[in-house]
């Protein structure tokens, strides 16, 4: 072989080396972020020439595939499309568009994940059809249905977590839209359904479990102070703050008072456990301004504020600023003012207390299936942060078995168990309605599932709904069903 041959024999093999080396590297290490990109049409064209895995939940289906006689071979079928729409969302080409984990999962669903690289190959050798995984998730389709039967025709959300696990077992929204009509493949109707509900003042497409517009989170944010005082090592749950009948704001004019409009009880100062008992705002606007807004916001990321997680549905952080002046600070103190939180947030703050002070990250993966039944990928569950050391939160749960048992979160009490909770109730405007809130969990023992509940526009009562009233015994029902299964 002459020189000038070898060397254009070497260089021919190092472009063929660069090139199936960056035709692998797109195919197998980027394949998953290239399926999930929305402006990826190939992929969503891609998805349906296979038969789509299925989603499912408690060995059933919620989400399946089945023969379509038009261009995309095959049609989206989903069970009770309105209760479980913001888990699965929907997939469709004529719209362009996913969401939920038919988006988070496409490329396992469809078969194109990086994972399954050698079952394609395995496939095209073997001449089988290409199929897409099953998804099998974490939730309970017996806690899904109470929960969504509890919310009812409300505004809001609801969603359940294993404290221990941080594995969902449950997350509703209201309201909602059937998938099904979102996965027709007749174009000018889908687009007309997309249309109207996009333009839906309830925003029905808004999973408000984990995003959307999030809400003050009113005193059921206490909790977060509460730890953060205990936390600090200067302060017990015996410890006293002053008890006025009116709180006027540091360096401001506004002045705060208690819902009921006088002092915490009687006594010129009250303990926290009674401030957190009976649901007092001026103390623990006090506390708040005691600790610093450093000291808040850092225990309040340790429970997740100001952190999105993937489940692998992506959440809307949670948030509790920086740099807050002293009014601001109190007002945070029993959740109004800047602080701002999600279902899921004040759900993982009540998980993190009963889990002994240990906080999870929130999962709704269990395992992924193969079309032979092989199961393909398994998800364990992981730690997020410790909030509290194990017996500062044994004193949480005890002042939250209080809250419940004779305080102001009487409405989820459940016969023959000890319920840990916290309401709130938050304003959003002098003549708006409020927001209702509960958050808790389930035995206080040995907690099986812990809950957060928002009912948004006053649950239809204006300013004179509680969430003690209203969005207590929907966390109640919710629970019930998880002690029951």
């Amino acid at each position: 072989m002459t020189k000038e041959l070898r060397r254009i024999s070497i260089l021919m093999l190092a472009m063929f080396l660069a090139l199936f080396g960056a035709v692998s590297w797109i195919q197998v290490v980027h394949a998953d972020e290239l399926s999930a990109n929305e402006a990826n049409r190939r992929a969503l064209y891609d998805s349906y020439e296979v038969q789509r895995g299925s989603i499912i939940v408690g060995g059933s289906a919620i989400a399946s595939s089945v023969p379509s006689n038009d261009l995309y071979s095959w049609q989206r079928v989903y069970t009770d499309g309105d209760m479980w729409a913001p888990v699965t969302g929907f997939i469709n080409p004529a719209l362009d568009s996913s969401r939920g984990i038919e988006q988070a999962m496409n490329g396992v669903l469809s078969g194109t994940a990086s994972s399954q690289f050698l079952q394609r190959i395995e496939r095209i050798v073997t001449g089988q059809q290409p199929r897409g995984s099953n998804v099998v998730l974490t939730l309970d389709p017996a806690v899904q249905q109470a929960a969504y039967e509890a919310l009812g025709d409300l505004t809001g959300a609801v969603i359940a977590i294993e404290p221990d696990t941080g594995r969902i077992l449950a997350m509703v929204t209201s309201p909602s839209y059937d998938t099904n009509l979102l996965a027709s493949h007749a174009t000018d109707e889908v687009n007309a359904v997309y249309d109207a509900l996009e333009a839906d003042a309830g925003k029905p497409l808004s999973n408000r479990a984990i995003a959307g517009d999030l809400n003050p989170p009113g005193s059921t944010f206490k909790l977060v102070v509460a730890s953060a005082a205990l936390a600090s090592g200067d302060y017990t749950p015996e410890s006293t703050l002053p008890n006025p009948a009116q709180y006027q704001l540091p360096q401001s004019s506004s002045i705060v008072h208690n819902a009921s409009g006088g002092t915490c009880g009687s006594g010129s100062t009250v303990t926290i456990a009674d401030a957190l008992r009976l649901s007092c705002n001026i103390p623990f606007a006090e506390l708040a301004v005691e600790l610093g807004d450093d000291a808040i916001r850092e225990e309040a990321e340790k429970y997740g504020f100001n952190t999105s997680f993937e489940m692998p549905l992506v959440s809307t952080p949670s948030t509790y600023p920086r740099a807050l002046d002293d009014a601001q600070t109190a007002l945070t103190g029993f959740g109004q003012g800047q602080v701002i939180a999600t279902p899921l947030q004040m759900a993982m703050v009540s998980a993190g207390i009963a889990n002994d002070g240990v906080v999870m990250n929130p999962q709704m993966l269990d395992r992924v299936i193969g079309a032979d039944l092989s199961v393909q990928q398994t998800f364990d569950s992981s730690e997020f942060s410790r909030a509290l050391d194990r017996d500062l939160a044994e004193e949480m749960v005890s002042m939250m078995v209080a809250n419940v048992s004779d305080g102001a979160a009487s409405g989820a009490r459940i016969d023959g168990v000890d319920v840990a909770g916290k309401t709130g109730t938050s304003e959003n405007g002098t003549d708006d309605p409020y927001t209702l809130w509960f958050t808790g969990f389930a035995p206080a023992d040995d907690p099986e599932v812990a809950v957060a509940v928002v009912v948004e526009d006053g649950g239809g009562q204006g300013q004179s709904g509680s969430g003690n009233t209203i969005a207590a015994p929907i966390a109640k029902k919710v629970m019930e069903a998880v002690l029951t299964r």
